[in-house]
Order: structure tokens, then sequence, then C-alpha cells
């Protein structure tokens, strides 16, 4: 029996096509989209990129001055579930803060990283008030869940979301 090149050649590379075709077409039809409808159906979220591995979901989320980060979070995890599966989820916020709120934020930031820290979680809002008291334009809002502790800041148009983890860590957080 002799096998003629051309027909094995081109159905190995049918064969590789078929394959990687359909895989490509299951992770984006039955995995990808579906999760970005999910995160862009989301209250308080304007836009979203996101990208799925097999161990991990990065995703990166604009959102509207008065989204709720935690809702946005919760519902993310609830509503994709089962798509997310047993893979870990990085969410990104992407902000518009002025240079006036950043610099707000660095004098407030060790205060906030001590309760962190020492699991003070409700020291978080009384000095982010106490520290909002010296900019009568400025607006804090706290929320935390059972992994993470949120922080909205607002100064006019300014915004910036903070994702602060409740686990205990060594260094800066990971998405700040």
């Amino acid at each position: 029996m002799k096998l003629r090149l051309l027909p094995v050649v081109l159905s190995v590379i049918i064969s590789a096509g078929v394959l990687f075709g359909g895989w490509f077409a299951y992770t984006s039809f039955a995995m990808e989209n579906p999760l970005s409808d999910i995160i862009s159906k989301v209250p308080g979220v304007t836009s979203s990129t996101m990208k799925l591995n097999n161990d991990r979901v990065d995703i990166e989320v604009a959102l509207s001055q008065d989204a709720s980060l935690r809702t946005v979070v919760d519902r993310i995890h609830k509503d994709g579930a089962s798509i997310i599966g047993k893979r870990t989820v990085n969410i990104d916020v992407k902000n518009n803060p002025s240079d006036k709120l950043e610099l707000w934020w660095s004098k407030a930031l060790f205060e906030v990283a001590q309760a962190m820290e020492t699991k003070h979680y409700a020291d978080i809002p009384t000095t982010l008030q106490k520290y909002a008291a010296e900019v009568p334009t400025m607006k804090v809002e706290t929320e935390m869940d059972q992994s993470n502790v949120y922080i909205r800041l607002t100064d006019g148009d300014a915004t910036k979301f903070i994702m602060l983890p409740r686990s205990s860590q060594i260094g800066v957080w990971p998405n700040e």
C-alpha cells in the first residue's frame, strides 16, 4: 500500500483547522461572548474588556460615577459563575481621578493601610470622612463584603474606585 503525499497533507491540514477552529469557536461563542454580555449588562458598567484563560479571568471595567463597585463585583461573580467556574477573577477598574484626588488619597492611604493590616475595617470610613471634611466637594463611600473593601472617592467630575482585598498580604495591594 503506497500512501500519496498530497491527500495525507491535506487531511492533516483540514483536521487541524477543524480542531483549532472548533476550539476557538467554543471559547469565543460559548464562554467569552456570554460573559462579556453579563458584564456589560451590570448597572454602572460603561465599558469592559475581558481575557479568559484556563486558570483566570482578567476583566477591565470602566464605571459610571455613581456605580457601586461592590455590586458590580458581586453581579460578575454571581451571574457569571457557570462560565467562570474555578478560575480566579481579576477585576481592574479604569479610573478617572484628578491630581487633586490622587494627592488626597495618598494622604489618607497610610491610615487606611493600617486599618486593613490590623483588620479594623470600621476605622476606614471614619478615617476617610475625617480627611473628606477638609475638602468640601469630596464625597466618600465605603462598602465591604467577605473578600474586599470597596471605596469610591468623588470630587466633582473626578472619580476613583478602590478595591482592597481583605486577605493578609505583605506589600502593595495588587489592584490599587
